[in-house]
């Protein structure tokens, strides 16, 4: 039975070796230039204004960096996509759709071992392929997530382009949603969820296309739900309180739609943790509750003006206010990534359970 799922998948798993060989081969090819600017920054022992010296050499890093460092992530995402539709979805719905599970089912191994070797032979591939990927992702952009962290977070340096034209690049902290995701042991789950999920559909719906189509919106669905709703909570986030600082903090005038009248929306930056991930940042009064906007902060369509400014500070400098943030600190990433793995690989043994009792309770026509 194992050969037989070998033979089978061995098409897959050979596409999967030489994919990765030849992500190992430009990963391993461009590091020790990134880490050659990395240390000639200072960065592996700095101990003052490391977020300056983090944000130079984030800046000095090269377009194929920059290239790698995003299409990575993509590609991390995109992995796990793909074993789940092409893995999983028509692990036996094709099998069903050829009727070739009529002799399957009909053998002296039994429907229930028959898809525990299936499942679990290609879903320990899917897990490794995806460890493998994250490894080798996760040791390349090593640099650059740790300089992001210490600059702060989410950093945006400027590239050169061709005759005068400017792009922006955003590098982000590795506990960002976005980089989060793509790093570490979550990859691991994510690849075992969509191959288990794919699989069940192709039990359910016993036709492999619509259980791709499904496999692909629900773990769409996931992907953004779970980020949102769920990580924050993993773990009871951190707070940071403290009066507001109306010197420091940025004051940026609002149109009212519908209205030539306006606001000053006020923007407290005192908050500042390197590499946290920001929940929720706001300003609130003595009493607990939201910031009311004054009337000396609002102001025509003239805009407001530095007297206008200096007023709306004075005000807000009375009443008080303090800055709330609630965050998950750089310090959780590896826990907030073995929680949501466990997680994923539980949800996935769950639906391995569902698609194993729906095959041996199925009649075979």
């Amino acid at each position: 039975m194992i050969w037989l799922t070998w033979r089978q998948f061995r098409a897959q798993a050979i596409s999967a070796a030489i994919a990765l060989a030849v992500m190992a081969v430009v990963l391993a090819a461009t590091r020790p230039g990134l880490v050659a600017g990395y240390s000639a920054a200072g960065l592996p022992a700095c101990h003052a204004r490391c977020a300056a010296i983090a944000s130079l050499f984030i800046d000095g890093v090269g377009s194929l960096d920059h290239v790698l460092y995003f299409g990575s992530i993509g590609l991390m995402y995109l992995a796990s996509v793909l074993m789940g539709l092409f893995w999983g979805a028509p692990l036996i719905a094709r099998e069903v759709e050829t009727g070739t599970h009529r002799i399957a089912w009909n053998q002296s191994v039994t429907r229930t071992r028959w898809t525990l070797i299936k499942l679990g032979l290609v879903g320990l591939a899917a897990v490794a392929t995806a460890c493998l990927l994250s490894l080798m992702v996760t040791w390349w952009a090593s640099p650059i997530d740790h300089a992001a962290s210490l600059a702060g977070g989410s950093v945006q340096v400027a590239a050169g382009g061709g005759a005068g034209v400017h792009s922006s690049w955003y590098v982000l902290a590795r506990l960002e949603p976005v980089v989060f995701a793509a790093r570490g042991v979550v990859p691991l789950g994510y690849a075992a969820f969509a191959f288990a999920l794919g699989a069940t559909a192709g039990v359910v719906l016993r036709r492999t296309l619509p259980a791709m189509a499904v496999t692909l919106v629900a773990f769409a669905v996931i992907q953004v739900l779970v980020p949102n709703l769920v990580r924050p909570h993993l773990l009871p986030p951190a707070h940071f309180t403290a009066p507001l600082n109306v010197q420091t903090a940025s004051f940026h005038p609002t149109e009212t739609v519908g209205s030539p009248a306006g606001e000053i929306q006020v923007t407290p930056q005192n908050f500042v943790r390197p590499g946290a991930w920001v929940l929720s940042d706001v300003i609130v009064a003595p009493s607990g509750a939201g910031l009311t906007v004054p009337r000396a902060c609002t102001f025509g369509a003239g805009g407001p003006g530095l007297a206008g400014l200096r007023a709306c500070r004075s005000v807000l400098a009375a009443m008080h206010l303090r800055q709330s943030v609630a965050y998950q600190p750089a310090s959780r990433f590896w826990p907030l990534q073995w929680t949501e793995g466990a997680v994923y690989l539980v949800l996935a043994a769950g639906l391995g359970c569902v698609c194993a009792w729906q095959v041996r309770r199925r009649r075979t026509p």
